[in-house]
């Protein structure tokens, strides 16, 4: 191949380093309103009112209330249960009761000032425990925002092996995590003459904003569009928090008759947008002598948040990939997603699998350190292989070893085993405060949508062929930092036998591109790259069928001629769905994804034990992810993944206060630099799969699994005590050091 498979340079790097991009906040918006929110400074309570400072030149501005919205009062996601603005009950410190317009920045700040919220506050529910009480009921009937099951056929099989077993149970938290994407939410409405609005924004799922301005605005689609800005990050959280500040700033710029910019700064970004779910998940796991894995039983709960956004499927693909990457042959798993009065949580890198696969990589260590062996040793005799069946039914095809590939390609280029003896040692006789550990991790990662999702999805991708002779790829998938500027043309090229310069990629724009499906679960280059190489296909085959009189057989001068005469023409490709793929989305069982990457970490690291500060110091990553389209790019995705779990996992931290963020800003908020990232070795391997584009896999998520399980093992290793929670920050971890002595 002369472009897959090349170690290209990405398309936007230069415009970006440079700073000649232009991000929302950098375009120029002359004659702009700028739009901002008056919130909720309550956890729960009921809205009595709106109360203004008579002070204040109300003529100036346009207010917004629930009252003043025409069309349906909601943000059209999975569930209608979000309100655009609160009618009667506020639900979460930080909710937008009421919005504004106003022509400059000091006059918005001023009205903000002036406006008060009338709310009498009510008791609230902050935690997943009290939430699972359900002693005071919050949403539904029982705070359950979803509730799902995998069960294996035979139940009295599956009881009577956890009865045959030793059971070695564990319980594992997880916390928040902020999305600190280089550029905060931004957007600006502009209304249109017709009465309908055109969104320029940083978001990731234009589509998705289109159907919730659809809904809500009371809108026909051919009176909306939505257009994505250069984006500097999203990482989830431009997914669905989009919706709800786009419809805010349309709602404004229809009422005031002007273009409305709400740009949030990052303090406002951090209080009002979504976060990584916090979780909590019990293993139980029957192991036989010799340390075979009988069977699981396992309940993971994550913190939703006041309403459901996204929830259901993280809890689902967190539940999925619960068991780990080992061969349990009989595992039952209930996941829950429960209503609490804080912020809402939504999509973030990995979404739901990091959550539960840190508990399942704890636990194996739980288990190795209770039979009194090696954690490699277990996952060695334990892991998945070729025909094993996952406990949601999915088969792994024969032929494929990318599990135990990259577990052992990882231990020999980290020299775990060496290193793990020569640490133990040093430590024994180790007079300073420092000590070093290494773990090791083994994950894997589902790529595209869940089951039958891509199936309703029905992603459709256009190819142009322009005058020039050159080629424009038409997609809804966005550009947010990942590489899809650069790896989508790749693929067109090589479909079409084109330099890679000769094909452009378009701004997605619902106006102007076909709806390819959401750039989320690791689906743009396996699955809509997979659709593009057949709009390819469909664009030389009409080129060479109008082309044959005057140009013979070749296609790129025929789809010119076209273009040039004003008459361009445009391949489609359509998803075809898989028929050999079944699922059962109400018991969760069956082929849940058309691939798996997988990926195996070592950590090395050290810990002061005077101020408890944890040094990820060596990282050794080994990722299979089929085919890699551009490997510069795939090595930077896994360093850039890696540091985010890490930092996940021993440097970010989220602690609220009756329902507030106490962390809302970058100085408390501490995220990891350039001086935080350990020294990397990364290597790809390929497994190339027959569902994606030239072989390859989803990679975006897969990184954000491993660091922190790795990371919790080698701290494990360095003390000789068992975080099983994270974030293992100095003071959560002395007090856990606190709680295990005598």
């Amino acid at each position: 191949m002369k472009v897959v498979g090349k170690p290209l340079p990405r398309r936007d790097a230069w415009d970006k380093v440079t700073g000649r991009t232009r991000f929302i906040a950098d375009i120029p918006r002359p004659g702009a309103w700028f739009g901002g929110a008056v919130r909720s400074p309550v956890a729960r309570g009921r809205l009595r009112g709106l109360v203004r400072d008579g002070g204040f030149d109300w003529s100036q501005v346009v207010v917004i209330t629930a009252g003043d919205l025409s069309g349906p009062n909601t943000v059209a996601m999975i569930r209608e249960d979000l309100p655009l603005l609160p009618v009667d009950e506020v639900a979460f410190v930080g909710q937008a009761v009421a919005l504004v317009a106003a022509p400059d920045p000091a006059t918005l700040a001023g009205a903000l000032a002036a406006l008060r919220p009338d709310i009498e506050e009510l008791p609230a529910v902050l935690s997943i425990e009290h939430a699972l009480r359900g002693d005071r009921v919050i949403w539904g009937e029982d705070n359950l925002i979803a509730d799902y099951t995998i069960a294996p056929d035979d139940m009295d099989a599956f009881t009577a092996a956890m009865a045959r077993g030793r059971i070695i149970e564990g319980v594992y938290h997880t916390g928040y995590q902020e999305h600190i994407y280089l550029e905060p939410q931004g957007v600006t409405a502009t209304p249109r003459p017709d009465g309908g609005v055109e969104i320029l924004g940083s978001l990731q799922c234009p589509f998705y904003v289109l159907n919730a301005l659809t809904r809500a605005l009371g809108l026909e689609r051919d009176r909306l569009v939505v257009r994505q800005a250069p984006t500097g990050g999203a990482f989830g959280g431009k997914e669905d928090y989009p919706s709800v500040i786009a419809l805010q700033a349309a709602v404004l710029a229809m009422a005031s008759g002007r273009e409305v910019a709400m740009i949030y700064g990052r303090h406002e970004d951090i209080i009002a947008s979504t976060k990584r779910h916090p979780s909590r998940t019990i293993q139980r796991t029957a192991v036989a002598p010799g340390g075979r894995l009988l069977a699981a039983d396992i309940d993971v709960v994550l913190d939703a948040g006041a309403f459901t956004t996204l929830s259901p499927v993280v809890l689902s693909r967190a539940i999925l990939h619960a068991a780990g990457s080992y061969d349990i042959p009989l595992v039952r798993i209930r996941g829950r997603a429960v209503a609490t009065n804080t912020p809402p949580n939504g999509a973030f890198r990995g979404f739901g699998v990091p959550q539960s696969i840190f508990a399942a990589e704890r636990h194996m260590d739980r288990i190795a350190r209770e039979l009194g062996e090696d954690p490699l040793a277990l996952r060695r005799r334990s892991i998945l292989k070729p025909g094993d069946a996952l406990p949601h039914g999915q088969v792994l095809p024969e032929g494929g070893t990318a599990a135990s590939l990259v577990l052992e390609r990882a231990i020999e280029l980290s020299g775990y085993e060496n290193r793990r003896e020569e640490i133990a040692a040093a430590n024994a006789s180790a007079t300073g405060p420092e000590r070093r550990g290494i773990g090791v991790s083994l994950v894997h990662h589902g790529a595209g949508f869940t089951g039958d999702g891509e199936d309703k999805i029905d992603a459709v991708v256009h190819v142009r062929g322009e005058a020039d002779g050159t080629a424009t790829v038409l997609c809804s998938c966005v550009e947010m930092g990942q590489g899809a500027e650069t790896v989508l043309p790749a693929i067109a090229a090589e479909a079409l036998g084109l330099p890679l310069e000769a094909v452009h990629y378009h701004q997605p724009d619902t106006g102007a591109v076909p709806d390819s499906g959401p750039t989320v679960a690791s689906r743009t280059t396996m699955v809509v790259g997979k659709v593009l190489v057949q709009a390819c296909g469909d664009l030389a085959e009409q080129a060479l069928t109008h082309g044959t009189d005057a140009h013979g057989t070749d296609a790129r001068a025929a789809w010119s001629a076209r273009a040039a005469a004003g008459e361009p023409l445009v391949g489609e490709g359509r998803y075809e769905p898989d028929s050999s793929i079944r699922w059962d989305q109400q018991h969760h069982h069956g082929d849940a994804y058309q691939g798996y990457a997988w990926m195996a970490t070592v950590v090395e690291t050290a810990v002061d034990t005077d101020t408890w500060e944890i040094r990820p110091e060596r990282v050794t990553v080994v990722a299979e992810i089929g085919k890699a389209i551009n490997p510069v790019l795939c090595v930077g995705q896994i360093e850039g993944g890696m540091l985010q779990s890490l930092a996940w996992a021993y440097l970010e931290e989220v602690r609220l206060d009756g329902g507030r963020y106490l962390n809302d800003r970058l100085a408390t908020y501490i995220i990891p630099t350039c001086l935080d990232a350990p020294a990397y070795t990364v290597k790809l391997a390929e497994e190339p799969s027959p569902r994606g584009a030239y072989g390859s896999k989803g990679l975006g998520e897969l990184p954000m699994n491993g660091g922190a399980p790795a990371l919790a093992a080698a701290v494990e290793h360095a003390l000789g005590t068992a975080p099983d929670f994270i974030p293992m920050t100095p003071d959560r971890l002395l007090a856990h050091l606190q709680e295990l002595q005598p």
